[in-house]
């Protein structure tokens, strides 16, 4: 469904730090960096889309992160999820809900939310039935 996403920063490196340390525990892959522009993105294993980009606002002005906007991250299992939740805080993240299951989603629905240090509100999340 999705070409790819883009999240407008207004640190560049800041950001770079935090997505770069949260993608790595899910496991997906850095598909570019160009810090003179200033964008990055990345893109799961083997696959040329989705992928998801940070960059400053083209249109020059500064970052606002939308109300009611959120981009959720596929991880494949629960412990994937809280080690994304972790190395959110741990890059300058804020928790919007802790790791866990939500049945009100569904039976086996386990995610954490959280906001990127420019307050992007982000979610990682494992649909398995298993702890796996």
């Amino acid at each position: 469904m999705f070409s790819h996403i883009f999240v407008s920063v207004s640190d560049f490196d800041r950001a770079l730090r935090f997505y770069s340390a949260m993608f790595e525990t899910l496991g997906v892959e850095s598909r570019f960096c160009d810090r003179d522009r200033p964008w990055a993105g990345w893109q799961s294993s083997n696959q040329q889309r989705p992928y998801f980009v940070i960059c400053r606002p083209h249109n020059g002005l500064p970052h606002e992160p939308g109300n009611g906007q959120m981009v959720a991250f596929m991880a494949d299992s629960r412990d994937a999820v809280r080690r994304a939740h972790q190395a959110a805080l741990e890059n300058g993240g804020t928790c919007e809900g802790p790791p866990g299951l939500r049945p009100e989603y569904h039976a086996h629905y386990y995610g954490a939310y959280f906001r990127d240090p420019d307050g992007n509100k982000l979610c990682v999340a494992c649909h398995s039935a298993t702890e796996a």
